[in-house]
């Protein structure tokens, strides 16, 4: 991992996270330190006992389960307050692969330092790989790209009422 690359996992389809798990799977199988940031997600999903096993780092959580739209004033600012923390502790530790998993939500909906995020990447340590996933991104994410990859949903089985299955979904 010598170039220190930006990945941008992004779209509306299934699969953003999923790749940038599978690609902090890989680099653990090649000995390399891997931290990970989920923001605001909040039960842990089936590869996080795992990842964690092998020894990735991994900070997530948000205060409640409620979606962002769903929060009052003071929840907002006590998650804000859990992902700022969460990113500084995350970006003390040294990684060469830095997954920021629905950056794109965090930085969109304000649930995080902006400055401190767009920091984390542009001021990265050389070398250091860096995942961005989620919806929307702001367009510093985009230029700043080196893999851009756009996930698209064509058909998914919600649409028939068919729930997130454990194993799949999460």
């Amino acid at each position: 991992m010598e170039l220190g690359l930006v990945h941008l996992y992004w779209g509306e389809g299934k699969g953003k996270t999923t790749a940038a798990m599978g690609l902090a799977l890989r680099a653990l199988g090649n000995g390399c330190r891997v931290v990970v940031v989920q923001f605001l997600k909040g039960a842990d999903t089936g590869e996080i006992p795992l990842l964690r096993q092998l020894g990735a780092q991994v900070y997530r959580g948000k205060a409640g389960q409620k979606f962002v739209f769903q929060m009052n004033d003071a929840e907002k600012a006590a998650t804000r307050a859990l992902q700022n923390e969460n990113l500084k502790a995350a970006l003390a530790c040294p990684a060469d692969l830095l997954v920021l998993d629905e950056a794109c939500a965090a930085w969109e909906l304000n649930m995080v330092d902006r400055e401190l995020l767009e920091q984390a990447v542009r001021s990265r340590p050389v070398g250091q790989e860096v995942v961005l996933t989620g919806r929307r991104p702001a367009p510093w994410m985009e230029d700043l790209a080196d893999y851009s990859t756009e996930m698209r949903c064509w058909r998914h089985p919600y649409e028939k009422g068919v729930k997130a299955r454990k194993g799949v979904e999460f």
